[in-house]
């Protein structure tokens, strides 16, 4: 291990332990990048046709950024604009550059930091880096990355997690809140959610909600059989017979975190008994939460269950699977467009809900069967797969938080943030 990694790692841990000197540093960390990052921001001027995109901190290609993006570059309202993407691996996406008005960029360098001193636009479904301050002619678009069913932000009513304390997250909401132009929403329920976890009245930002639907879904929506196959035969998994897929996507736990490796995913699943009771009908593409940093080995259950964990778009995913399980994953709200079964398996659900974060609706509300064992886990899959089909509760679920995922919100989110139709 080198000398900065050891650092950091034992500084990871003298902050678990000291909180009081954790805050101090991370503030004084946070001025000292701040100061820098605008010292000379304002001598860039600002290029009102440079559009700059980030998908989950450079982790992917993927979600709404990507769909605004594909829409901009196929309309010919923007053939003069540039296009930047960062990337942790930019070696990775030089299919990209097929189109000669995109480029690529290192995330957190030098280099991406100059570059957004000069776009117009940031695009970005996370938050950014909390020393990144647009300028007063430069907008900020938070796409954000999900209809909540996890509290967030200021709506934490427990004590944060094992590397933030609630006072803590909601200081990053707070500099987020105070620097995005436009947060997207995908229904009335999230605009009510991501205000109040924003803390948007408060700080005088209540007007910045684009209640329009997510880009994201649009390819949910209007994606035909022959994409779905090609989907498929890119995945490996045209040739399963007549096995059903299931995407298996749990989300991440706050209080899961390794000093100097990042937030890490423990199942209690038995995927042992899952193969006996599945393998003759299933297979499973498990799909791990973009914050998940280990590795998994899923090599005895070798065809049968698939580790997709670091496929871009999970959208592909969705498409590709004929079952979601989940556990509190946001996943399901999109899901539901495709009006497939859903499964949730929620093994830690009164310690996940009293102790780690808590959820914005009544569990009841939810469009599938919750199970807290293996054996209800395969009776349920086995009962919808049999008899499935959508119910008064699943319909009304998606008419609560779906009914504005048409396959035309790209459409009406480019209109209001850059004032040009890309279809008129």
């Amino acid at each position: 291990m080198g000398i900065k990694k050891k650092i950091k790692r034992t500084a990871f841990n003298i902050a678990k332990k000291n909180v009081v000197l954790r805050k101090y540093a991370r503030k004084a960390q946070k001025r000292f990048r701040t100061r820098r990052y605008c010292s000379d921001r304002d001598k860039y001027p600002t290029n009102p046709k440079l559009v700059y995109f980030n998908t989950f901190n450079g982790r992917s290609y993927s979600d709404s950024p990507k769909a605004i993006y594909e829409c901009l570059i196929k309309s010919d309202k923007f053939k003069d604009y540039r296009f930047v993407w960062t990337f942790k691996n930019p070696e990775e996406y030089e299919f990209l550059l097929d189109d000669p008005r995109t480029s690529l960029i290192k995330f957190n360098t030098e280099a991406e930091r100059t570059l957004m001193k000069q776009a117009k636009y940031w695009i970005a479904n996370y938050r950014l880096l909390d020393h990144l301050m647009p300028k007063d002619d430069q907008i900020y678009l938070q796409c954000w990355h999900g209809t909540p069913l996890k509290r967030l932000g200021y709506d934490l009513v427990e004590g944060g997690n094992v590397m933030n304390t609630k006072s803590e997250i909601e200081d990053k909401y707070k500099t987020d809140a105070e620097r995005f132009r436009y947060i997207l929403s995908p229904s009335r329920f999230a605009s009510e959610k991501f205000s109040t976890a924003w803390n948007l009245k408060e700080f005088g930002t209540d007007d910045t909600m684009i209640e329009e639907g997510y880009p994201r879904n649009d390819r949910l929506v209007n994606a035909g059989p022959e994409e779905i196959a090609e989907l498929k035969k890119s995945l490996g998994i045209d040739d399963i017979g007549n096995k059903k897929v299931i995407l298996y996507a749990p989300t991440w736990r706050d209080n899961q975190h390794a000093s100097g490796v990042g937030y890490v995913y423990h199942s209690d699943v038995d995927y042992d008994y899952l193969q006996q009771q599945l393998a003759e009908d299933y297979i499973i593409l498990f799909r791990a939460h973009y914050l998940v940093a280990n590795s998994f080995d899923f090599e005895k259950y070798k065809g049968f269950i698939y580790d997709v964990s670091g496929y871009d778009d999970i959208n592909d995913l969705y498409l590709a699977s004929d079952m979601l399980m989940t556990d509190y994953s946001s996943a399901f709200f999109d899901y539901a467009l495709l009006k497939k079964p859903i499964v949730f398996y929620m093994y830690d659900k009164k310690d996940y809900a009293d102790n780690i974060r808590g959820f914005y609706l009544d569990l009841d509300e939810l469009p599938g069967c919750i199970v807290e064992n293996e054996k209800d886990v395969i009776d349920v899959i086995h009962s919808v797969s049999e008899n499935w089909q959508i119910d008064e509760k699943y319909k009304a679920f998606n008419d609560k938080f779906n009914y504005l995922d048409d396959g035309h919100a790209t459409e009406r989110v480019v209109k209001k943030v850059f004032g040009i139709d890309p279809v008129e």
